[in-house]
């Protein structure tokens, strides 16, 4: 097509071209036809010189929107490779490693032999999962030990202490030698085999380091040569020639070696005995069969998690089965000459529960980019078609000079690529340099779909304008419509039929599309009715004596930017719907994604009350009763509304049920404050005087108890037999039913309370509170300066007191901590608000909230993106008509009032449908959602629907907007008033 010049643009009309020259016809070489006219100037430049704030503020969009296209899965892929680590890692070294044990040789047992099987065992990693060389673990060790027969050892109840020996390769290094010497690790002489274990009977004793904490535990010192039980022939003995400290007791080191930085204590049903391992030298390593059969190598080797990547890992699950039953395994078997080598890990398992957490999750992550992705969708399409509406004189007058609509657009392209393409590869490169992950894919795809976008927006609608016109046809909306209603429909009705997609199918796209749907059907039904409401509202305005209500709400009820808009002779047809639907999807997706937050928040409290027993409890470490004094002090304290002391009995049993006897947990307590317990943690409310103040103490008068559903389903209407667990018996009838207990209740899961009265004195050995619960905001750290202050003194005279966790068994794993306390520690103090904070201090869940608000916070700008698009491009005929006014005597205040009476209405017809589209998914989509992944612990499947969640976006993006429009009409509209007044309307 041919160029014109720039004076033939419309934006230069105003300022004619000075007249070409014409060359001197003796300037001109004779025969010669003419000089060459000078050369157009370039499309390109002259169209970004004549509207430099346009091709600004387009570059500006299309960085914003590519920006956050690019940002979005890299934080997502950050948040969940972040998710996946952290909970490998709370399980601790024990269980992301690589467990290889065999049996000792029969012959050659030395380190030379450890060394080589642990290069082996290294040369086959190192692909999708790495272990680190110098944090491997290994040696030998005796699985189970001996008990110790020394006189004088320290025995609880009356059981020796136990040993096991291990050898661990470069012990050394983490240990603090402080008595004596370490044992000798030059190696012995090779031992004969099948003699191993004559010679640790018959010949010199084992040398061992022992922990300094374990011997002044079990009894022992430097030079105590310790027996065991005799055997036919002896028995093995060692002597202690070194006596040590571990520095770190936390080390990764120490993990699933036993019980040698400190004795442990075990129990054997009420008995108790301890536990204590030492280390042995490498002289004494071919000689540890003799202590115990079950000796054998071992190879800790841990999988480093800070490299493990959630994209890939099912290639990791994958070859770490193999190491551990596959290809890899028969290869170890053949390499090493160990026939019996086996490796174990609970990695597998770990993998797994990762997975299904990340899917579990992913639905509800994904609603938040959706949302923004939608509105931003929307205000791409918006900015070009305001763009194309603004420039329609000139692409039209474009065409009659002979320009084809293929090429005008191809022109539009170009300038878009001078303007969007800089932008969209500046703001590709800062995502990158942003959020640093492997993964590039994603964020180039996203990044390349919004620069598309950005690009095609605007010369699509050109060409629509350009086409010829063509009869008007409603019934394509209609359809449109129908459509969308229908697919709306379709998501809803088969999300609540199957529910959210199953564990193992990750993001579920319809629990995704139906908000998105609900909002679109809002956006539409509004753009139907808010000219019939706002015309409605401007008759009943202009009934009145003001006029400038009247004239915003005409304005408002003939639309913002219709096609045509700004072309004499065509009237505006109504308000735009691109505007609408910008903000109704911000709004519906603030709106449900807040009510899932809270709804995860109110499930984290109930979790915690339920776990708890209420907002604060202290419970006994072991057997015995709270002090009198501790339970009066606590009650005492600041912020404890309701206190509660209870006894409660795990071992209990009520006899004469279906099943001829039940297991149940007994609850003692006083009835009046167990009810107003029960009733503010929503166990189920219950009048306290049913209980009938616990009986007169007889044996044959049924005393009144409570009992669960289930229990009340097996014991029948008649009386039933209670024996608690301590002894003695008593005849119960049931007096109600209770749903749930404050006190944590026992394996059975079936609960009696009985009230603290008369009836309670049958029980054999008393009864007196063991666990205080209480309501109110009771601060934990005074709470456990009262436990420190009532902690009974140790038992024992040893400055280091032994743990009463048992110690770890060799290749069973560390289970992560939950929450136990040491032994001086005797009364464990638990909070709700510690406990919530426990249950969000989870990775993931932290990831997708924070992602969530993030796409919220963009979603809500990209929605005001949309208002001031649509305000600004109706500005040169808003100004027009304030300057008529302005004429006629408006004051400076009505033409704000005006344009806020103009803009308004849509806002707040789009908050009150976003609202009100929001609680609809809610309510539809709400009970097809489970939020036990992001509430860290199970929890009731369902969303509930709460005014504030709801009406939070939408009142405060309604907010923003009124602030916005009042800040554009009062800071551009004297100035646009001024130039209309001296320029006059030329339109």
């Amino acid at each position: 097509m041919t160029t014109p010049p720039p004076s033939a643009t419309p934006d230069s009309s105003a300022t004619p071209a000075p007249a070409r020259p014409k060359p001197s016809p003796a300037a001109a070489p004779s025969g010669a036809a003419g000089l060459p006219g000078p050369r157009p100037a370039p499309w390109v430049r002259t169209r970004l010189r004549a509207a430099r704030l346009g091709s600004v503020l387009a570059a500006v969009l299309a960085f914003v929107a590519v920006l956050l296209a690019a940002a979005l899965p890299r934080a997502q892929d950050r948040g969940a490779d972040q998710a996946l680590r952290s909970f490998l890692q709370r399980g601790g070294p024990g269980y992301t490693s690589l467990l290889a044990t065999a049996p000792p040789p029969r012959q050659g047992q030395g380190t030379d032999r450890l060394d080589a099987i642990r290069d082996t065992l290294l040369a086959h990693t190192g692909g999708s999962f790495h272990v680190d060389p110098d944090a491997v673990v290994y040696g030998n060790w005796t699985v189970k030990g001996r008990s110790l027969t020394n006189p004088g050892l320290s025995a609880p109840s009356g059981l020796p202490p136990v040993m096991r020996l291990l050898y661990v390769r470069d012990a050394r290094a983490h240990v603090r030698l402080v008595e004596g010497h370490w044992p000798q690790d030059t190696p012995a002489a090779a031992t004969a085999p099948g003699t191993a274990g004559k010679a640790a009977e018959d010949g010199p004793p084992l040398r061992i380091a022992l922990s300094q904490r374990a011997a002044r535990t079990i009894g022992a010192r430097l030079g105590s040569v310790l027996t065991t039980s005799p055997v036919p022939g002896g028995g093995p003995r060692v002597e202690v020639v070194g006596l040590y400290t571990v520095p770190d007791e936390t080390e990764d080191f120490w993990v699933d070696l036993g019980c040698l930085a400190f004795a442990c204590e075990y129990h054997q049903g009420d008995n108790a005995y301890w536990a204590a391992d030492a280390l042995t030298g490498a002289a004494d390593l071919p000689r540890l069969d003799g202590w115990s059969s079950t000796a054998e190598d071992f190879w800790r080797l841990p999988v480093d998690t800070g490299r493990l990547r959630a994209d890939r890992l099912g290639a990791t699950e994958q070859d770490i089965a193999s190491y551990i039953t596959g290809p890899v395994s028969a290869e170890l078997l053949a390499q090493t000459g160990r026939d019996m080598l086996r490796t174990n890990s609970r990695l597998p398992e770990l993998f797994a529960q990762a997975r299904a957490r990340s899917q579990a999750a992913a639905p509800l992550a994904a609603i938040g980019p959706a949302g923004v992705a939608g509105v931003a969708l929307v205000v791409l399409c918006l900015a070009g078609a305001l763009a194309a509406d603004r420039r329609e004189a000139e692409l039209r007058l474009l065409l009659a000079r002979g320009g084809s609509r293929a090429g005008i657009a191809g022109r539009l392209l170009g300038e878009g690529a001078v303007t969007v393409l800089p932008a969209a590869a500046a703001a590709t490169a800062l995502a990158v340099l942003l959020l640093p992950t492997p993964r590039l894919a994603a964020s180039l795809l996203s990044a390349a779909a919004v620069t598309l976008l950005a690009l095609l927006a605007l010369p699509v609608r050109a060409a629509f304008l350009l086409s010829p016109p063509r009869p008007a046809a409603r019934r394509r909306r209609v359809v449109a419509e129908l459509l969308v209603l229908a697919a709306a429909g379709a998501a809803v009705s088969e999300v609540r039929r199957r529910g959210v997609a199953p564990a193992g199918s990750g993001t579920d796209p319809l629990l995704i599309a139906a908000p998105l749907l609900l909002a679109l059907c809002g956006a539409l039904l509004l753009a139907r009715l808010l000219p019939l409401v706002t015309g409605w509202l401007a008759r009943a305005a202009g009934r009145s004596r003001g006029l400038v209500g009247f004239l915003g709400l005409v304005r408002a009820a003939r639309g913002q930017g219709g096609r045509g808009a700004g072309t004499p002779g065509r009237g505006r047809s109504g308000p735009s719907v691109l505007p609408l639907i910008a903000l109704l999807l911000a709004v519906t997706t603030g709106g449900f994604g807040a009510a899932v937050l809270q709804s995860v928040d109110t499930a984290r409290l109930a979790v915690a009350h339920r776990t708890i027993g209420g907002d604060a409890g202290i419970s006994v470490v072991g057997a015995g009763p709270l002090p009198d004094g501790l339970v009066k002090a606590a009650a005492a304290l600041p912020g404890v509304r309701t206190s509660v002391p209870v006894w409660t009995d795990d071992d209990s049993s009520v006899l004469g049920t279906s099943g001829g006897g039940t297991r149940v947990t007994l609850v003692v307590a006083e009835p009046a404050a167990y009810a107003a317990l029960s009733r503010a943690l929503g166990c189920g409310a219950f009048d306290p005087a049913l209980l009938g103040g616990g009986g007169t103490g007889s044996a044959d008068a049924p005393v009144p108890v409570l009992f669960s559903a289930g229990l009340a389903r097996q014991a029948g209407p008649g009386p039933s037999t209670l024996r608690p667990g301590p002894g003695g018996e008593l005849r119960v009838r049931s007096a109600g039913v209770i749903g749930c207990t404050p006190a944590p209740t026992g394996p059975g899961g079936e609960t009696v309370v009985l009230p603290a009265g008369p009836a309670t004195a049958l029980i054999s050995g008393g009864v007196r509170p063991n666990r205080w619960l209480a309501l109110g905001p009771v601060d934990a750290g005074r709470l456990r300066a009262l436990t420190r202050a009532a902690r009974p003194e140790p038992a024992t005279a040893s400055s280091a007191a032994p743990s009463t966790r048992p110690g770890p068994v060799p290749g069973a794993g560390q289970a992560p901590d939950s929450g136990a306390k040491p032994a001086d520690e005797r009364y464990l103090v638990r909070t709700s608000a510690e406990y919530v904070a426990e249950l969000g201090a989870d990775p993931l869940q932290g990831s997708a909230e924070r992602l969530f608000w993030s796409c919220v916070a963009a979603a809500a700008g990209f929605a005001l993106l949309a208002v001031l698009l649509t305000l600004l491009r109706t500005v040169p005929e808003r100004a027009a008509l304030l300057a008529r006014l302005r004429t006629m005597g408006l004051r400076r205040r009505q033409g704000v009032a005006l344009i806020l009476a103009e803009a308004l209405p849509q806002t707040l017809a789009a908050a009150l449908g976003g609202a009100l589209a929001a609680a609809a998914a809610v309510a539809l989509l709400g009970p097809a959602m489970d939020l036990s992944t992001l509430v860290g612990a199970s929890a009731p499947t369902g969303v509930r629907l709460t005014a504030g969640a709801v009406l939070a976006p939408a009142l405060g993006l309604a907010a923003l907007v009124a602030v916005a429009v009042l800040l554009e009409a009062a800071t551009s509209g004297r100035r646009q008033i001024t130039t209309e007044l001296r320029a006059g309307d030329q339109r």
